[in-house]
C-alpha cells in the first residue's frame, strides 16, 4: 500500500487526495476483509482522470470531478433507449444477462459446491460470507449509503464492477459535447488503459487463499487477453497491438499481485511460491532481451519477503510502461520464437520440481497462445494449431503433468510454427 502511494501522482491537487481518502473510509465502514487488492484500480481510476483531463479542450464543457457516488445498479443502465435494447451499442445488458458468466456470479453462492466450501470452511452460508462476496456480490460489502436502492447484491458481477458507481456520469456519458475525458473525469473507471482494465480484473481472478482451494473451490489464473477474448464483449479495441499489450500488461499485474500476497507472509506455502516462480520465470524470459521494457529478474536462490516486495515494484513498473507502449509484431514474433525454445529447461533436479515445472508450463501454454494469436493471419475462429492443443491438454491436470511429454510437444509446437515468424 505505501508503495502505491509513495507513486501515486497526487502534485499539486488536493481534490485527488480527498478521493481517495474517501473512498478508503467507505471502504473501512464497510469492514472488506480483502480490501487492498481492490485499491490498485481505485488509485488508477483516479490518476487517469487526472491525465485525462489535461487533455480536454478549455473550450469544452466543464465536469466536476466526482467524491465517489452511488452505484445505480443494472437497472440504471438496462432500459431499451440505453444499453437494453438492439444494436451495437444498445445490447450491452441483454449480452450480460443472457451470455455473461459475470451475471450469475451470486447465484453459483447459492448452488451445492459452494454449500460445501462455505460448511468446510466453517462459515455462514455463502452468500452471506465477506470471503464469498467480495468477488461474487460487489455490491454487498459496499456501504449502504453508497446503493440506491434499485441496486441489489443478487447481481452478480454487474455493469458498475467494472465501470464504476455510475451516480455521477450515468445522465451525462451520452451527451454529445462529452469526450471520453469528461466521462472518465465525472467518475467513468478509464477502461481504455489495459493497465486499469487489468486492475479492475485481477483482485478477484489472481488471488486466493489456500484453505479456500482446498475446500474445493477451483484455482484462479489471471490471464488478460484470453480471458477478455472468452468474455462476450461488448466493447471493441482498435489497436492492432491491443492483444499482446492486453497479455503483458495482464500478467505483470498477476505477477504484481502474487507477490504482494507473499510478501505479507513470513512463511508462504510451497504451492504459492511454485505460482510466483513459475510466473515470474515467463514474465524473466520475456523482458530479457528487450531494451525498452523494465525486467523481470529471473527467480533464484531462496525467497523472502524482500524479494517478493523487490518483485511487486518491477512488475507493477512493467505493466504501466506495456500499457503505455505500442508492441510491435516484431516483438510479438521474437517473443513467440524464443518462448517457444525454452524446451531445454523443463527438466526436473535438484532444484527444480515437478511442481514448479508445472507452473512453468502453465504459464508458457498460455503465453504461446496468445502470441500466436497476436502474429496469426488466420480470421477468427480458426481451429488451434493441433500443437498447442497438445500442449494445453498437457496442463489440464497436475496430478497427470509429465515433464518430458511436455517437452516433446513444445518441440512439435515450434517445428509447427510458420515461416512467417521465423
Amino acid at each position: 500500500m505505501y508503495f502505491l502511494w509513495k507513486n501515486f501522482p497526487v502534485a499539486g491537487n488536493d481534490l485527488c487526495r480527498r478521493q481517495v481518502l474517501e473512498w478508503f473510509a467507505s471502504a473501512i465502514s464497510a469492514s472488506l476483509a480483502n480490501v487492498v487488492p481492490s485499491i490498485l484500480w481505485r488509485l488508477s481510476l483516479v490518476a487517469s482522470a487526472l491525465a485525462l483531463a489535461q487533455t480536454s479542450s478549455a473550450a469544452e464543457t466543464e465536469v466536476a470531478r466526482t467524491k465517489g457516488g452511488q452505484f445505480v445498479g443494472v437497472a440504471g443502465c438496462k432500459s431499451s433507449s440505453c444499453h437494453g435494447g438492439a444494436g451495437e451499442k444498445r445490447s450491452q445488458c441483454l449480452t450480460w444477462l443472457q451470455k455473461d458468466f459475470h451475471a450469475r456470479s451470486y447465484a453459483i453462492l447459492t448452488n451445492a459446491r459452494s454449500a460445501r466450501i462455505a460448511e468446510t470452511l466453517g462459515l455462514p452460508v455463502a452468500q452471506e460470507s465477506n470471503r464469498c462476496t467480495v468477488c461474487h456480490s460487489p455490491f454487498q460489502p459496499v456501504a449502504a449509503t453508497r446503493l440506491e436502492p434499485r441496486a441489489h447484491p443478487d447481481e452478480g458481477v454487474s455493469c458498475e464492477s467494472c465501470h464504476g458507481a455510475a451516480e455521477s456520469w450515468l445522465r451525462g456519458h451520452t451527451r454529445k459535447d462529452w469526450n471520453y475525458a469528461m466521462r472518465v473525469t465525472a467518475g467513468m473507471r478509464d477502461l481504455k488503459s489495459f493497465y486499469v482494465r487489468a486492475n479492475t480484473c485481477v483482485a478477484c481472478h489472481q488471488n486466493l487463499d489456500s484453505d479456500i482451494v482446498k475446500a474445493g473451490h477451483p484455482e484462479l489464473t489471471f490471464e488478460l487477453d484470453g480471458q477478455s477474448v472468452a468474455e462476450p464483449k461488448h466493447w471493441r479495441d482498435d489497436d492492432p497491438s491491443s492483444g499482446l499489450r492486453a497479455w503483458l500488461v495482464g500478467q505483470a499485474v498477476a505477477l504484481r499481485e502474487i507477490s504482494w500476497a507473499l510478501s505479507k507472509n513470513e512463511a508462504p506455502d510451497a504451492e504459492a511460491t511454485a505460482k510466483w516462480k513459475g510466473l515470474a520465470w515467463l514474465l524473466a524470459k520475456a523482458t530479457a532481451q528487450q531494451t525498452d521494457l523494465p525486467r523481470i529478474d529471473q527467480p533464484t536462490g531462496a525467497t523472502s519477503p524482500a524479494v517478493f516486495s523487490s518483485a511487486q515494484e518491477q512488475a507493477d513498473l512493467l505493466a504501466r510502461r506495456a500499457a503505455e507502449s505500442r508492441l510491435s509484431n516484431d516483438f510479438a514474433q521474437q517473443l513467440l520464437r524464443e518462448l517457444a525454445a525454452t524446451d531445454s529447461e523443463f527438466v526436473v533436479s535438484n532444484e527444480i520440481s515437478q511442481d514448479l515445472l508445472f507452473r512453468r508450463a502453465q504459464r508458457l501454454v498460455l503465453a504461446l497462445d496468445r502470441l500466436s494469436n497476436a502474429v496469426s493471419s488466420e480470421p477468427p475462429g480458426t481451429a488451434k494449431n493441433p500443437a498447442l492443443t497438445q500442449l494445453f491438454d498437457d496442463v489440464r491436470s497436475r496430478a497427470d503433468f509429465q515433464a518430458p511429454r511436455f517437452v516433446e510437444h513444445v518441440r512439435n509446437f515450434r517445428a509447427a510454427i510458420k515461416p512467417s515468424v521465423q
